[in-house]
């Protein structure tokens, strides 16, 4: 479990920094709060930051029930795929939003691991 609470902790401080940089882009691109809109370059890295924000919300508990129900050495694993894509996604989003693929497919895969690995899990854990 240490593995996971290490992901988990980069999760959260991944997520601080990227608000850094939305902070910084709104002083750099002249877009004062509460302005969202407005620059499309500070657009790109609010966006960035929201995005993972959504994403985080389905990672957090996911991988702690992954973990809990399955395995804390591939929760922490998938953590690990997690937080590469959301660095490669939000780096990309602010580039070029059209190569935030990559990063974006990364991130599925691993929550979507996590979340249909505990659910099959707890099933299984029904039939016995």
């Amino acid at each position: 479990m240490p593995y996971v609470l290490i992901v988990v902790s980069l999760a959260l401080l991944q997520f601080m920094v990227f608000g850094i940089a939305v902070g910084r882009a709104r002083y750099k691109y002249h877009c004062p709060a509460p302005a969202t809109a407005g620059n499309e370059m500070f657009e790109r890295y609010f966006r960035g930051q929201m995005n993972t924000l959504e994403q985080l919300i389905i990672f957090l508990p996911a991988v702690f029930l992954f973990a809990q129900q399955v395995s804390a050495t591939w929760a922490a694993g998938l953590g690990a795929v997690y937080l590469v894509g959301r660095t490669l996604y939000f780096v990309g989003y602010v580039r070029d939003p059209k190569s935030r693929g990559p990063g974006f497919m990364l991130t599925m895969i691993a929550n979507t691991v996590l979340v249909v690995g505990t659910l099959v899990a707890a099933v299984r854990g029904l039939a016995g």
